[in-house]
């Protein structure tokens, strides 16, 4: 693995390729390393559980190699559930080692945790959180939080981030999920996206003044010190969505083998509805904002 003086060299080096001449490469991928699910969440149009496709380690290591030429250091697998992905006697953790010898700085994890998980190997584990307890179970089926609690309670990484999805069947539970993060030994932050209007799941898009209250909500807990990952002027700029989307800095690769130069909302023509909180920061770290800059590299390096 590189050095931490080395992987800021890259990244100043590509910060000024990207913003004052024009180099439009990627810093990070998403690589989804098989659509095979233990759950069939209420807000999900990936995962597909009559004809599952989990991806061999050979396609997956020319995957990643295709990304690190683009220019990605950073790698993202999701699934489906990653922790489900085996090819022989391959498992998650031999995947991440890969990219580590390729040459990435560092690899995190998107998991339901609906089953036992552990990886040393991971820098970060996002666990998809999306309310306490009948609040994540109504958009992930019954018994979810508890085998959630259980499952993160005894995975030992140092670095859980729980991640959640506002939609119409959680938004009221964003505070109470807040506090709970905050009083959890086991999750370092909590991150907020809102559900994004793909066909067939339009119903689960909050409207624009709930949005707005709840965007006020998670910048007041920010300000009393709880650990958002989300920075106050991404937060805003996810208010207004009045901004540039820098989603380049993101390429695809789904279970199918499609790649994507960005999220595939502007191939459905779903960006003006867009409820990735990553759009803001990347769009706030563009502009200099301070707060995204300290926070990217907190992240990442």
């Amino acid at each position: 693995m590189a050095s931490k003086i080395a992987q800021l060299f890259y990244l100043a080096r590509w910060f000024f390729g990207a913003r004052f001449l024009g180099k439009k490469k990627p810093l990070q991928s998403v690589v989804f390393v098989s659509d095979r699910c233990n759950l069939a969440c209420k807000h999900c149009s990936v995962y597909n559980l009559k004809n599952p496709i989990s991806k061999s380690l050979a396609q997956l290591e020319e995957e990643l190699r295709y990304c690190y030429g683009l220019g990605s250091r950073f790698i993202d697998f999701e699934g489906g559930e990653p922790f489900l992905w085996k090819d022989g006697d391959n498992d998650i953790n031999d995947l991440i080692r890969l990219a580590k010898r390729i040459g990435f700085y560092s690899c995190t994890i998107t998991t339901n945790a609906q089953k036992a998980f552990h990886s040393d190997e991971a820098g970060a584990i996002w666990v998809s959180l999306d309310g306490v307890g009948e609040f994540h179970d109504r958009v992930r089926g019954d018994g979810a939080f508890a085998r959630l609690e259980k499952n993160v309670a005894t995975c030992g990484h140092k670095a859980l981030t729980a991640n959640m999805a506002i939609n119409t069947l959680n938004w009221e539970a964003v505070g109470r999920t807040i506090e709970y993060v905050e009083a959890s030994p086991y999750f370092k932050s909590i991150s907020f996206s809102f559900h994004t209007p793909f066909p067939g799941t339009e119903h689960l898009t909050v409207d624009q003044k709930t949005r707005e209250e709840i965007i006020d909500l998670i910048i007041s807990y920010k300000k009393r010190g709880y650990h958002i990952m989300n920075t106050k002027v991404g937060l805003r700029k996810m208010n207004r969505l009045d901004f540039e989307p820098e989603c380049w800095v993101t390429n695809f690769i789904f279970t199918d083998g499609t790649r994507l130069p960005q999220c595939a909302g502007k191939q459905y023509g779903v960006c003006d509805k867009c409820g990735f909180g990553m759009a803001g920061e990347m769009n706030a770290l563009f502009h200099f904002h301070p707060e995204t800059i300290f926070a990217g590299l907190s992240l990442r390096v």
